[in-house]
């Protein structure tokens, strides 16, 4: 005996129904599928952007801290820079102290007349020339001259040589020079420089060390004295 129409219908219903609940159960596996992926891709673009502001952050960080640290280097050295010059300003203003000094040595004649002497006869000696030409200043001419025949003797007697030294009297030393002389080869070729002021000069670079050391006490970073 067949099934009756309405168990047919039933049987249809009930397929029906099994069917829709098939697909929504598929609906909702896909769906959730799909959530998760989301989350996932989510997560990952979230992780993925936030590594790169940590990145970025990070070499903002490292840039100031080094436009920090390049800062904070300039101005030591500007710092430094500025000490050092205000001490070779003051050396320079203490040799520009003993320079007028150098200058008042010639109110005393005397004391004045055995400094020439001395600097005419270690010129000589340091040429060891036959003639030898003596620049001066122009009021030192006569005194210079006086000399000479004294220094000349005490070379003869040291050496055994004979030595004429003549004075320039066409060209001077120049007035703003402390005094002292200019001692050179009757051919130029060989010149002493034997004024007060390249002494002055000579002694200041020699005891530059010792005068720092005095003004502004021993650098224990300095490994020369020069």
């Amino acid at each position: 005996m067949g099934l009756s129409e309405v168990e047919v219908k039933k049987q249809i219903d009930h397929m029906i129904a099994f069917i829709d609940q098939e697909a929504d159960e598929k609906v909702d596996e896909i769906m959730a599928k799909a959530d998760e992926e989301f989350e996932i891709e989510k997560s990952r673009l979230v992780q993925q952007q936030r590594q790169k502001i940590m990145t970025y952050y990070e070499r903002k960080q490292k840039q100031l801290e080094q436009q920090k640290k390049v800062q904070q280097s300039q101005l030591v050295n500007a710092a430094r820079l500025k000490i050092l010059k205000y001490r070779e300003d003051h050396i320079q203003n203490i040799l520009s102290e003993a320079k007028d000094q150098l200058s008042d040595l010639k109110r005393n004649q005397s004391q004045y007349n055995s400094l020439l002497l001395g600097l005419i006869s270690q010129g000589l000696f340091q040429l060891l020339e036959d003639k030898v030409i003596v620049q001066c200043l122009k009021e030192d001419v006569q005194t210079v001259k006086a000399l000479i025949p004294d220094v000349v003797d005490a070379f003869k007697k040291s050496t055994n040589r004979v030595a004429v030294v003549e004075v320039n009297e066409s060209s001077f030393l120049t007035p703003d020079t402390c005094g002292g002389v200019i001692m050179t080869s009757a051919n130029g070729a060989i010149r002493v420089r034997n004024t007060l002021d390249a002494r002055l000069d000579l002694i200041g670079r020699q005891m530059l060390p010792e005068i720092r050391e005095v003004l502004f006490g021993k650098n224990m970073n300095r490994k020369f004295l020069d």
